[in-house]
């Protein structure tokens, strides 16, 4: 062994590669593909692999940077990743230190992203004063998203279930690709144009950053915020964001969501009757007992100065007075009851079962699950047909030509 021949420990000549590593790779972007990813459910820090068709390097990214990702890093997705180079000396490896994480590609629309939100919040579109308060009880419903996606049929299941009075009102639109932003935007236009909808649901099931993208676009952004009616984004899944999300008046995190938003259950709008008609009995008593305290006191007034004329005019007025306050009282409280009864019934005959009892039919699997569409069953099949007075046996023989359009 030459005698001028370095020597070094294990320990050395890993501290000694990292201080070299370290002071020529930092403040760098590194391109490649996810693997091995794997985010620790305690410290919260992300551990993957990035790798290319030769060669594949560790990476690390630490929770107090991962939390302002703007996406979720999978498996199998192409990155692009800055960070410094760095050498865990206990093992002798070599990893990347990421602090920023973005998909490769996908660098320009990030930029977009964050340019046009800061114009609009320059603009002050973001401004909470600007925000419009939903109705308490809906009566109409508009929905601006795709007419055969998933976001429609959640949206449709949750009214149907909660608040089977709504009236729905679909603009079938494209939610991706070309031309979609300028479809929602007039979308929303002409739900407002239509004069009838209490509230508007825009959105779409998940997707990319370019899946979403039609909800990232000025015009979209716009139409949202000169709507004259109070406009809800559900735009993808809970980790979605986009700036429909920031312009609407509420952001509901999923499209269901959405639709609970505008949907209070029956029992909940019952509820608020009653505590109402309480509140309003409660002051009715209350002024009763002031009348007649009043009535008291001006009584020992006249006693006092024992005029008897006088006594006896006061004692007609207070029974006069008394007379009408007894009839106006009955009538009055007569007339609330009757109004909470009749609202009360309202609410009733919206319910299922008397639906079916006007005329309407259902139609149930062998499950007892209900058919929604000719395309839940096979020709062939058989179903049940429920009706208002009794129940019997369909057979499916036949598809009929669907004549419905948007």
């Amino acid at each position: 062994m030459p005698e001028s021949s370095r020597r070094f420990t294990v320990t050395e000549l890993n501290a000694e590669i990292r201080s070299i590593l370290e002071g020529s790779f930092s403040d760098i972007w590194v391109t490649g593909e996810i693997s091995n990813f794997h985010n620790h459910p305690s410290s919260g820090h992300m551990y993957f692999t990035l790798k290319d068709g030769q060669a594949e390097l560790r990476c690390v990214m630490f929770r107090g940077a991962n939390r302002f990702l703007r996406f979720i890093p999978e498996n199998g997705l192409n990155v692009r990743v800055y960070g410094s180079v760095s050498v865990f000396e206990q093992r002798g490896q070599v990893q990347l230190i990421a602090t920023l994480m973005e998909p490769a590609g996908l660098g320009d629309l990030f930029q977009a992203f964050e340019a046009l939100k800061k114009k609009l919040a320059e603009e002050g579109l973001f401004n909470p004063e600007h925000k419009l308060s939903l109705p308490n009880f809906p009566r109409s419903v508009g929905v601006v998203t795709s007419g055969t996606g998933a976001a429609i049929r959640d949206i449709l299941n949750v009214l149907k279930r909660r608040a089977p009075h709504v009236r729905i009102l679909l603009r079938p639109t494209r939610v991706q690709g070309d031309g979609a932003a300028r479809d929602i935007a007039e979308g929303i236009q002409n739900l407002e144009r239509c004069g009838s909808v209490d509230v508007v649901i825009v959105g779409r099931g998940g997707g990319s950053l370019e899946d979403l993208w039609a909800f990232n676009e000025e015009v979209v952004a716009r139409a949202i915020y000169n709507c004259a009616i109070p406009v809800i984004s559900a735009v993808g899944h809970e980790t979605d964001f986009t700036i429909s999300d920031l312009t609407a008046d509420l952001r509901a995190p999923t499209p269901s969501a959405a639709a609970e938003l505008v949907s209070p259950a029956r029992d909940e709008i019952l509820s608020q009757l009653l505590i109402h008609l309480a509140s309003i009995e409660r002051s009715i008593l209350a002024k009763i007992e002031q009348f007649w305290q009043s009535m008291d006191h001006l009584e020992n007034r006249v006693i006092l100065q024992q005029p008897r004329k006088r006594i006896q005019r006061q004692v007609e007025k207070l029974a006069l007075l008394s007379q009408r306050l007894t009839h106006g009282t009955t009538i009055y409280l007569s007339q609330l009851k009757e109004k909470n009864s009749g609202m009360h019934k309202q609410l009733i005959n919206l319910g299922p079962d008397q639906v079916l009892d006007r005329g309407y039919a259902i139609a149930l699997t062998d499950q007892g699950q209900a058919i929604r569409s000719a395309s839940d069953i096979a020709l062939g099949d058989h179903f049940e047909l429920r009706t208002g007075k009794g129940s019997f046996e369909a057979e499916k023989i036949s598809d009929l030509q669907n004549n419905e359009t948007g």
